[in-house]
């Protein structure tokens, strides 16, 4: 399968830059992934698609302030660290800018010297190694000094950086948000609960790597970016009793689906579990537990589009996204959201 076989053109002007002041006001396109049928509703109207007895998988990650704009010393000159990796005793593997005159051994000040920096160490595909030194607690001293690490394609500056985190969000350590989670309420969640649809939570620290393009011709070529994740002991039993009784097991962002799909055994029972997962999911794959996807819409030939393509077939997907573009929907992460079933 060829990577430009996920091709769709897509106007910029589509691309959401930032997002609307009502989270569950956005739009959803609602796809059957049997049949390809598609119906053009609000995301507050996803309960007339759920059931009692379902349940809803979401991912609490929480994004980090991970961009922190300083200056070198002692020269003074500007630069950016984005954080990525947290590899332990203050160390960080990070994105910096400029990459040149951040090498091995340059010290970086942030905030008026509340939290220094030095490159310890330069990595084979050009990320670095940065100790810091600061005082008192490294997260506090982030919320204080980092921005929201946005992706590339959002020109504009957030107002408000809780716009850019779920409402769910608990354990830090995203560098970029799981956005189709973006549009939940805490409204809408009791009212799904209320229905008997039950909620359960996975973390999977999403990577800058899902933004990377997919440079290879040929798909399989690809090498997949890791990412940390964590399925706890009652999530993992609620999904059991989920199929046990008869009931949808629904994913929120292809995050959550990455999770369950990476840990599921082969018939989709779940154990709680942790650890690194690399999975990449494209057509031809057999889904062994994701009955149902909510997400946003995803850039033409990625690895996510890719991912849905698989859940929902490739003509299928291609299509929505034709029709989502001719009804103007707003594309990526503060755009509208899909839900296929």
């Amino acid at each position: 399968m060829k990577t430009h076989d996920f091709y769709f053109d897509l106007p910029p002007e589509l691309i959401a830059q930032t997002p609307l002041e009502r989270r569950d006001g956005s739009r959803l396109l609602v796809l059957d992934k049997s049949t390809g049928a598609v119906e053009h509703r609000h995301f507050y109207d996803l309960p007339e698609y759920l059931h009692p007895g379902d349940c809803l998988i979401l991912n609490n990650s929480r994004v980090l302030p991970a961009r922190l704009l300083g200056h070198r010393l002692p020269g003074g000159g500007a630069c950016e660290i984005l954080l990525l990796i947290d590899r332990g005793d203050n160390v960080w593997e990070c994105l910096v800018r400029p990459g040149k005159k951040l090498r091995k051994g340059a010290r970086v000040s942030f905030g008026d010297g509340e939290l220094t920096a030095e490159i310890v160490e330069e990595l084979p595909d050009g990320n670095r190694l940065v100790r810091f030194e600061y005082e008192g607690i490294f997260l506090e001293v982030l919320e204080r000094l980092g921005k929201m690490p946005l992706p590339p394609y959002i020109k504009e500056e957030l107002q408000d950086q809780e716009r850019y985190q779920t409402v769910y969000s608990k354990v830090n350590g995203s560098a970029a948000a799981p956005t189709a989670g973006l549009h939940f309420t805490q409204e809408l969640l009791e009212r799904v609960q209320t229905m008997g649809v039950k909620v359960g939570y996975v973390t999977l620290h999403v990577g800058l790597g899902t933004f990377r393009p997919v440079k290879e011709e040929e798909i399989t070529d690809h090498a997949m970016h890791s990412e940390y994740c964590v399925i706890p002991q009652e999530t993992a039993e609620l999904i059991n009793e989920t199929r046990k009784n008869g009931g949808r097991v629904i994913c929120v962002g292809t995050t959550s689906c990455r999770t369950l799909e990476s840990h599921a055994a082969e018939d989709g029972t779940m154990t709680a579990s942790a650890g690194w997962t690399d999975i990449f999911i494209y057509p031809g794959y057999r889904f062994k537990v994701t009955d149902a996807l909510i997400t946003n819409f995803h850039l033409p030939e990625s690895t996510l589009i890719m991912l849905v393509s698989a859940l929902a077939g490739r003509e299928h997907i291609l299509n929505a996204y034709r029709q989502a573009v001719e009804e103007r929907y707003r594309f990526f992460s503060f755009g509208d959201a899909m839900f296929i079933h």
